[in-house]
């Protein structure tokens, strides 16, 4: 696959170990297109076989790890006349680009400057770290935009979060979580001075890399098996859930307050 938006560079740090990924789309808002999330779900195909490499970055622009969803993607909207069982299918993009990096056998860290937003921060639970800078702030707007949280979000945050702060965090939609926030919530995992969140994420990098690479793999298996044992039973409907929400009146409201920047008014229908 082509890659417009999605860079990825190898045989870095101690023995060549470390490996970076850089999601940029140059407009320093870095939503995730329908394009997008292809690029990012085909990475980790990068390192299926790659004995080499131990740690992977995944970082954004200087400004945004990611803005999420992009609700201006024409190929996005494309698929709201489409019968049910098509766009189930392709609401499925999502989950499987959270699933292919929560799955890869490197440990995964994030490295997170500015916003992180709804997929964006989907996608950053699904890493094993995250590292930000303190401007950084993170958001989860769907319940907002009248649907749920999908891409097998709510599982991963709950077992950072506890189940309190996953509500609080899923439920308020509008509120921003910041940095010193999130680190108290344990949604991140160390947050330095702005700018320095890949420098950060690299020194840490570095460290694991020095280990001895299969039992850094077994470790990481095994932990990720026993924290995740029951997320397909918690998450294996949300696909179809988030469907059923793009059915109902309260999305047509919630995406059109969006787009004309005002509250919404929920009905609950």
């Amino acid at each position: 696959m082509e890659r417009r938006f999605v860079k990825v560079e190898k045989g870095l740090g101690p023995e060549g170990r470390v490996a970076v990924v850089r999601f940029d789309r140059g407009d320093d808002i870095n939503a995730l297109s329908q394009a997008a999330m292809r690029e990012l779900k085909d990475v980790p195909r990068d390192f299926e076989d790659d004995l080499e490499t131990s740690v992977v970055i995944l970082t954004g622009s200087a400004k945004a790890f990611s803005a999420g969803f992009d609700l201006k993607d024409p190929e996005a909207w494309q698929r709201t006349p489409l019968p049910i069982g098509e766009r189930i299918h392709r609401q499925r993009l999502g989950p499987r680009l959270c699933k292919a990096w929560q799955d890869m056998d490197q440990v995964t860290i994030a490295a997170i400057e500015g916003h992180c937003i709804g997929g964006g921060a989907a996608l950053a639970v699904a890493l094993d770290f995250r590292f930000c800078g303190k401007g950084a702030h993170f958001r989860i707007p769907e319940v907002e935009l009248g649907m749920n949280m999908s891409w097998g979000s709510i599982p991963r945050m709950l077992a950072l979060m506890g189940p309190a702060r996953t509500k609080q965090a899923v439920i308020l939609a509008s509120d921003r979580i910041g940095a010193a926030e999130a680190l108290e919530w344990r949604l991140v995992e160390k947050v330095v001075e702005d700018g320095q969140a890949f420098s950060a994420a690299m020194a840490f990098a570095e460290r694991i890399a020095r280990q001895p690479p299969i039992p850094v793999r077994m470790t990481k298996l095994s932990v990720n098996r026993l924290a995740h044992a029951l997320d397909d039973l918690a998450a294996h409907m949300d696909a179809d859930q988030n469907v059923l929400t793009g059915l109902t009146e309260d999305y047509k409201e919630g995406t059109s307050a969006f787009r004309e920047k005002r509250k919404p008014s929920f009905k609950g229908r």
